[in-house]
């Protein structure tokens, strides 16, 4: 049997305000977004090359729970990237709330972690050579 190949996945984070995440990932981070779905909207895609994230409204802001609240050495989302410190620059530049710079980790990458409007933590690493 051949196995299947997945072309790109998406996280679901939960939002307080739709529009307003959806235009942070757009500013601060780089995606972008075609639209919101939903009267008033609740929910849009971003994207930025193959990675997808669903921005998903709640109406109570208190059942947002970044993977980070409850698990502090923890990510809600782990991106690969080709250039750590290029792409580092970009994000800073935008004005991504950075919750630490590249940094050279023990398990072979160079890493860095953004903050989103709601406690979501990314974080991007780049690969190293041996």
């Amino acid at each position: 049997m051949t196995p299947h190949t997945i072309r790109s996945g998406a996280s679901v984070f939960l939002v307080a305000d739709v529009e307003q995440a959806a235009a942070h990932y757009r500013d601060a981070l780089g995606f972008r977004f075609d639209r919101f779905w939903g009267e008033p909207p609740d929910f849009c895609m971003v994207w930025r090359n193959e990675q997808c994230f669903m921005l998903t409204q709640v109406s109570e802001p208190e059942l947002i729970r970044p993977v980070s609240t409850v698990a502090p050495s923890v990510w809600d989302a782990y991106l690969w990237v080709d250039d750590a410190e290029a792409f580092f620059a970009e994000l800073k530049q935008r004005g991504a709330k950075v919750m630490y710079p590249p940094t050279l980790k023990p398990y072979g990458v160079k890493e860095f972690v953004v903050m989103d409007l709601d406690g979501h933590q990314l974080a991007f690493g780049e690969e190293l050579e041996d």
